[in-house]
């Protein structure tokens, strides 16, 4: 792989995701370091530590859009299904600190009533802020591995996310 002349690497495939560090590790220790590699198929929050730590310079995944269209939406304490009875009446954004379009125009009772009479522009608005929410963990991801607190932000961000579950998804 390395002889031929690739721009970079697609690493990818049915990966354990409780081995994902490991056998990305394995993998980059036989590509040439100085091409960009790019791991497919992870989407969960915590993927995104482990795959940066690994070695992986960029990454894509269906997850945002594909748990978007069944309601679900992240946020900084977790993900959580806006469809959920306790959202009807909750005139709020999904998240007041995102600069998304969803949460600088909607609510999350509008998102509830969209779910609930099934309309299609309800999975397109979770998805506009599923995807903004990881694109900008991923530029924090990014910022604090420059500042030196990444090691802070890291345990700081998956204790808040996955306190509720104890342990990140599967």
């Amino acid at each position: 792989m390395n002889e031929l002349d690739f721009d970079g690497f697609g690493v990818g495939g049915a990966l354990d995701k409780h081995e994902l560090g490991t056998i990305v590790g394995w993998v980059n220790e036989e590509l040439t370091p100085n091409k960009p590699r790019h791991l497919l198929g992870i989407g969960e929050p915590d993927d995104f530590f482990v795959a940066v730590e690994s070695g992986v310079d960029t990454f894509d995944c269906v997850a945002p859009s594909r748990v978007a269209r069944t309601s679900a939406v992240y946020g900084a304490d977790g993900r959580f299904n806006i469809s959920n009875a306790a959202y009807k009446t909750d005139f709020t954004p999904i998240d007041a600190k995102c600069g998304c379009y969803t949460c600088q125009n909607y609510t999350r009772a509008y998102l509830n009533h969209l779910f609930k009479a099934k309309e299609m522009v309800a999975s397109t608005l979770a998805t506009i802020h599923n995807e903004f929410f990881t694109v900008q963990l991923v530029d924090q991801i990014r910022a604090t591995m420059q500042s030196g607190e990444y090691g802070e932000f890291k345990k700081d961000f998956l204790g808040r996310y996955y306190a509720k579950r104890q342990q990140p998804l599967d």
